[in-house]
């Protein structure tokens, strides 16, 4: 098995990281949090200083960060993993980050012979901690082959969309669609609430039908419960959408209905809900 090193323990890295050790892989993590380190270092992994340190100790590296200028700063800041990474290292980028920069992070690890994969994934905790995530890979063929072990204990749906950048352009067509129809399934449940029927039932008798959805069976229940334990935060989702915003400006592509989901997921961290579930988007719609 490769040397894997894993970068950024949150609440997905954690569990994928933990997966690919009780696969048996060798593995290295670091994290801002020493918290989460401590807990895999006790499961049987080792401590890495640095992501630099991590790369050096690794054959193949994950990164699982919040957004574009963390990834960044990890592959070329301070004591950063390129600085660290053997010729012919293998980085796995699977944050969730801007299409534009994934290719120039590529670009610029190859001047190293260091190759790089965009591999953001959808499925949230539950799907981190079952190992059934949805990777979406950008990248050469060889180096998603080379990958593809890793992804198996990962995830349940693997595809390699295209070149570098491809799995950051689809995980943002993912973004669009998960928050189009929470915002959809929030207005629905609202309107119903709001007119006298039951939602559940609304709910239940939708499930049936083609407005049916992952998106209506699972938050749905969330916002008839009122529970937003976070399973993907809302801050997460709003940074999301300015990558969407973005993309689709920069390829002229119209997303005239997602312009009110992005404004909808500003409003709810601007009004302090960025630590709630992305399914908090109904709280907006319960004020008068």
């Amino acid at each position: 098995m490769e040397r894997v090193g894993f970068i950024g323990l949150g609440i997905m890295g954690k569990p994928m990281a933990q997966n690919l050790l009780s696969a048996g892989y060798p593995l290295t993590v670091h994290s801002r949090s020493t918290g989460p380190v401590d807990e895999m270092v006790a499961a049987g992994a080792t401590r890495g200083a640095s992501p630099q340190h991590v790369a050096g100790a690794s054959d193949v590296i994950i990164t699982m960060l919040p957004d574009t200028q963390d990834v960044e700063s990890v592959l070329f800041g301070g004591e950063g993993l390129a600085s660290g990474a053997a010729a012919g290292s293998l980085v796995i980028d699977m944050s969730t980050i801007d299409p534009g920069p994934a290719r120039a992070f590529a670009a610029r690890l190859a001047e190293r012979s260091v190759a790089m994969v965009d591999a953001p994934v959808s499925g949230g905790e539950k799907g981190a901690i079952e190992g059934t995530l949805s990777i979406m890979i950008g990248g050469a063929e060889a180096d998603v082959a080379r990958a593809k072990p890793l992804f198996d204990v990962l995830g349940s749906t693997i595809v390699h969309v295209g070149g570098d950048g491809a799995g950051q352009v689809c995980k943002a067509c993912n973004q669009l669609v998960v928050g189009a129809t929470i915002e959809a399934v929030a207005e629905a449940l609202s309107l119903a609430e709001r007119s006298g029927v039951d939602p559940a039932k609304v709910r239940e008798a939708l499930l049936g039908g083609f407005a049916g959805s992952k998106i209506l069976e699972v938050h749905g229940q969330r916002m008839l419960d009122r529970t937003y334990e976070p399973g993907f935060r809302a801050r997460l989702h709003a940074k999301d959408a300015g990558i969407v915003l973005k993309a689709a400006a920069d390829s002229g592509a119209p997303v005239p209905s997602f312009q009110v989901v992005a404004a909808q997921f500003a409003k709810l961290v601007e009004a302090g809900g960025g630590e709630l579930d992305h399914s908090a988007l109904r709280t907006l719609l319960d004020e008068p």
